[in-house]
């Protein structure tokens, strides 16, 4: 909602009905028809100052300054819900698309979940080989290193 200290990114039944070739009224019957799919993190309904804000700040919306209802409003959970329950051409090609998407995000999740966990072994393998660098070069050190003369004894 508006008063929101973070606002939602939302779409409006009329923008959403375009979306999906379908009427808003077609839109707003299946989503009534399906109450139980739209809790009120999904969907809710514009208050008259949220329509008022609306129609004033979005061009496209002018009709809706004469609508004697007040417009719902779909949040991203929302949308993708009704796309699942209205049967047109456009809403079940919306749904094939977020189903395809969701797949490829988790698909992605997964191969950076490998690609963290292989950096993880690398990383412990490496302090490994630092740690038994270090180790070797402080065996050989004495090799490498000429000896120090001892005070009072003549090097030979």
């Amino acid at each position: 909602m508006w008063s929101d200290p973070l606002p939602k990114k939302v779409i409006l039944d009329t923008d959403l009905s375009n979306l999906y070739g379908v009427s808003t009224k077609q839109l707003n019957q299946q989503v009534k028809r399906n109450k139980d799919r739209f809790p009120e993190d999904f969907i809710f309904q514009l208050t008259d100052d949220e329509k008022t804000k609306v129609v004033t700040n979005c061009d496209h919306l002018g009709k809706l300054k004469y609508s004697p209802t007040l417009p719902y409003a779909f949040t991203e959970h929302g949308a993708v819900m009704a796309a699942n329950i209205i049967k047109s051409s456009c809403a079940v090609q919306m749904s094939v698309f977020i189903v395809r998407a969701f797949v490829k995000m988790r698909e992605q999740l997964l191969a950076t979940a490998t690609l963290a966990k292989r950096l993880a072994e690398v990383e412990k393998l490496l302090l490994v080989h630092d740690s038994a660098l270090r180790d070797l070069y402080q065996e050989i050190q004495h090799f490498i290193l000429p000896p120090r003369n001892q005070i009072g004894r003549a090097h030979v």
